[in-house]
């Protein structure tokens, strides 16, 4: 057995207590607050989860401007920052949608489908059992007593079908005379959390609702109002209580996000853009634990800042400032520990006031020097 923190400990045993209830709660013949119970405890188990790695990581969990622990979002930046939990892509998409789902069905209310359901708790489950081994080398199962039933039996429909049976659900909502917008705006809700897989910035809003009720009413096609979903696809796996469900991005033809005023409003999504290029250049330094002049030089080398994804120009009164978001410093991280900063300094090295430039070009320049 793994010798574990005491901290660690507690959240640990919190976690698969959670995790424990949310399969009881799924399992159970009683109908009433059965969506909203399922969903509250999964979502706890996972934070109760990550705060347990990140505490065995010896990363620190609490803000401390606050004082207090850190909320689901930032726990899921870190673990996907420290290479000890190396959460994927994938578990944090999971992880983000299930507390958007949660998010509404706690602070107001949306409408979350039987198969909706079923996909986010078994893909939970499958993902929690991999941290859960990765992390503490331990087995959900090992937790679970004989008597429990899996998590249903049936795998999930394909998920494209999944997404066409729920957009014309809610498109026989929103016809002429039926008055069940409400019941319609719950289902659009469901479908907007679902974003979450491909987005990390996605938060659902009310004007985010009213566009995509307007594009339905307006005849647009599901791929027009819920662009973000094309890009999602499930790999099921196993049989029976062996089953594990991953929601992927899918394979193929990147998915054209509009960002503009010409494109159909119900494809726009409002973010808070702020919020994901939050780090400034000297905090770039600082985590990196470099000086300022050498995260410049890394920055050079690996052209963070004509990036997209990792660096963004924001307008202050008459000032510009760029702020940097965790894709830069992961790549950051990464190549400060996998390259040779000596060649890299002495090609990328500060002078004067010249630009940033792209990505390096020069030969053997990023070759990690033999020890």
């Amino acid at each position: 057995m793994m010798k574990l923190r005491q901290e660690a400990r507690v959240l640990k045993k919190k976690a698969i207590a959670s995790l424990t209830a949310a399969v009881s709660a799924f399992n159970s013949p009683i109908e009433d607050g059965r969506h909203t119970l399922v969903l509250l405890t999964l979502q706890h188990s996972f934070e109760m989860l990550l705060k347990a790695a990140l505490v065995q990581a010896g990363v620190s969990v609490f803000d401390k401007k606050l004082g207090r622990s850190i909320g689901f979002e930032k726990c899921i930046e870190l673990a996907r920052q420290c290479p000890a939990i190396k959460l994927r892509d994938s578990e944090a998409g999971t992880l983000r949608t299930i507390d958007a789902l949660r998010d509404d069905e706690q602070h107001w209310f949306n409408d979350v489908s039987e198969q909706i359901l079923y996909l986010h708790a078994r893909a939970g489950i499958t993902s929690f059992d991999e941290i859960l081994t990765r992390v503490f080398a331990d087995r959900l199962g090992d937790y679970l007593p004989n008597r429990v039933l899996p998590l249903s039996l049936d795998p999930p429909a394909k998920l494209e079908i999944l997404l066409d049976s729920e957009f014309k659900a809610i498109e026989a909502l929103l016809a002429p005379g039926r008055r069940a917008t409400h019941d319609a705006r719950a289902r659009i809700r469901a479908l907007l959390a679902l974003e979450s897989h491909v987005n990390e910035e996605t938060r659902v809003s009310s004007k985010d609702v009213d566009r995509v009720q307007n594009g339905i009413r307006q005849g647009q096609s599901r791929s027009e109002v819920f662009p973000r979903l094309n890009d999602l696809d499930t790999r099921v796996e196993g049989t029976g209580a062996t089953i594990t469900v991953h929601v992927t991005k899918r394979e193929g033809a990147p998915v054209r996000y509009v960002s503009d005023e010409s494109s159909p409003a119900a494809a726009i999504r409002e973010v808070d853009m702020q919020k994901k290029f939050y780090l400034s250049a000297s905090d770039l330094a600082v985590k990196l634990g470099l000086t300022a002049p050498r995260a410049v030089a890394l920055r050079r080398h690996l052209g963070i800042d004509t990036d997209p994804k990792c660096s963004r120009t924001f307008k202050f009164g008459s000032q510009n400032h760029v702020q940097y978001s965790d894709n830069a410093l992961t790549s950051l991280r990464e190549a400060r520990d996998a390259l040779d900063m000596e060649l890299i300094w002495s090609v990328h090295s500060p002078v004067g006031n010249r630009d940033l430039r792209g990505p390096c070009t020069q030969p053997n320049c990023a070759e990690k020097k033999a020890d």
